[in-house]
């Protein structure tokens, strides 16, 4: 699958401590883990966490799920150790689609990372106010191939106070989305904690969806079924999509260069965008295969 075409509607936490819950992930209908050995790992768990992620990743079966590790940042103690284990991991046949690290408030964050860990792609956690002033330099940076919204620590340095409507935090998301889209980067919504909260979280990801990006983080696997439907493209999508592409085909074929669709204008930027619809549903129906 491409970079645009795989499918990451969901993707799901899971504490690189806990064997019986990475164990579990194996049969879950996410896109994407992030294995992490941040802040879900209690600091005396660490190197243990580390150990145990490693042998996991080298010798278990995930599936087409993507395999993010997110790492302890490199101004902590451990962030060094985990960086160093994913890469011999990596080099003992370990599959790891890329590593997270948190906190990135600048594109030189991403440096030491990537001489660290050749090995994989990495993706950057945006969760600070100096990291989304900063998305644009980051994005640009040509080891990073996703960002994930960090939506929790963007609130708190905000100070804000809650908003279903995210108000406070959409110049940050929004810088992000930019970013990211200018420089071909797959982008990860933040976490709905109310995990409990089935309207809430649909709302919260069709808004993502809405903003233009690709899934969810999600803490809990019973949200996996409403992010996995709402970043995926609907019937009618699908549908509109396939009758764009045979409409504009139809009036190439006389000559013309603009289509009618629904009472619509239909262009060739309309077909770009019809075709990576249907690239996606394609995708996601591979997975299930």
């Amino acid at each position: 699958m491409t970079q645009t075409a795989r499918p990451f509607r969901s993707v799901l936490y899971i504490p690189g401590s806990k064997e019986r819950a990475l164990e579990k992930a194996m049969g879950l209908p996410a896109d994407a883990i992030i294995f992490d050995l941040e802040d879900a790992v209690a600091p005396d768990e660490k190197p243990a966490a580390r150990k145990l992620l490693a042998q996991v990743l080298t010798d278990w079966d995930f599936g087409a799920r993507a395999r993010i590790v997110r790492i302890n940042g490199f101004d902590t103690e451990w962030g060094r150790a985990d960086a160093a284990a994913m890469d011999e991991a990596i080099a003992r046949g370990a599959k790891i689609d890329a590593i997270l690290i948190p906190k990135v408030n600048s594109a030189a964050d991403l440096d030491a990372v990537a001489e660290a860990v050749p090995g994989a792609d990495l993706w950057a956690m945006m969760e600070t106010c100096l990291g989304m002033l900063n998305a644009a330099q980051i994005a640009a940076h040509p080891r990073l191939k996703g960002m994930v919204m960090g939506t929790n620590d963007l609130a708190k340095e905000l100070n804000t106070r809650y908003r279903a409507d995210r108000l406070p935090m959409q110049a940050g998301l929004g810088l992000c989305l930019l970013a990211g889209r200018a420089h071909g980067l797959t982008l990860v919504d933040g976490v709905y904690n109310a995990f409990k909260d089935d309207a809430g979280l649909k709302a919260e990801c069709d808004q993502g969806r809405d903003m233009g990006f690709d899934g969810k983080t999600l803490i809990h696997p019973a949200q996996l079924e409403i992010a996995n439907t709402a970043f995926a493209p609907s019937e009618a999508e699908i549908d509109l999509a396939r009758r764009q592409i045979a409409a504009f085909d139809a009036v190439l074929a006389t000559g013309g260069g603009v289509a009618v669709v629904d009472g619509k204008i239909v262009e060739n930027l309309h077909i770009v965008t019809a075709k990576a619809v249907l690239a996606k549903a394609e995708a996601i129906a591979a997975l299930a295969e």
